[in-house]
């Protein structure tokens, strides 16, 4: 066992991306957000239990590393920090509504850059477009614009990361934490 779930060593790659991962309560507040959108734009709801917002997404990635940053991955200290989220925005082109900030803080920007900068280390490059934090709440959408208004702004503090696995399931990929970071000693 490694992590925070079992792994299976035989599997020659696994799908892995960091992410902030919301306690309950702001779960079922972003999936509430997700209830008050689908009426405008159709689309599937995302499972509460999977909401998050992605920090990186790394793809397939070989076994022999991703047992490199399980192990690494308690030891990487994200920055606290808050983000608001009071916005649903959309990506017309994969049909997905999100929910997200107006503007990136600059502390989660700078944990975003700073994480990338971890990863070099082990081979990983950032994506070419920049970081737009979001938490995705409905896919295949029926509609590319946005309800106009938000319900009211929410919150989120954090003070570490998961990396999750993704693993394809029947209806859907299943999400699997294997490690998370630690908060920073108080």
């Amino acid at each position: 066992m490694r992590g925070n779930a079992p792994y299976n060593p035989g599997m020659p790659a696994i799908r892995l991306f960091y992410a902030l991962w919301p306690d309950p309560s702001l779960a079922a507040t972003l999936s509430g957000w997700a209830s008050q959108a689908r009426s405008h734009v159709q689309g599937r709801a995302m499972r509460t239990e999977t909401l998050h917002l992605t920090m990186a997404f790394l793809g397939a990635v070989d076994r022999e590393i991703a047992d490199e940053l399980i192990d690494a991955t308690p030891y990487h200290r994200l920055q606290p920090g808050t983000v608001t989220l009071d916005r649903y925005g959309v990506f017309a082109r994969p049909g997905i509504l999100w929910a997200g900030p107006a503007r990136t803080p600059d502390s989660l920007q700078a944990s975003h850059d700073g994480l990338w900068l971890w990863l070099s280390a082990f081979g990983f490059a950032p994506p070419a477009q920049p970081f737009r934090p979001h938490v995705t709440l409905l896919r295949n959408i029926e509609r590319n614009d946005p309800p106009a208004d938000a319900p009211p702004p929410v919150t989120w503090r954090y003070d570490r990361m998961v990396l999750v696995a993704s693993e394809s399931a029947e209806g859907g990929s299943r999400y699997r934490a294997v490690a998370g970071s630690r908060p920073q000693p108080g």
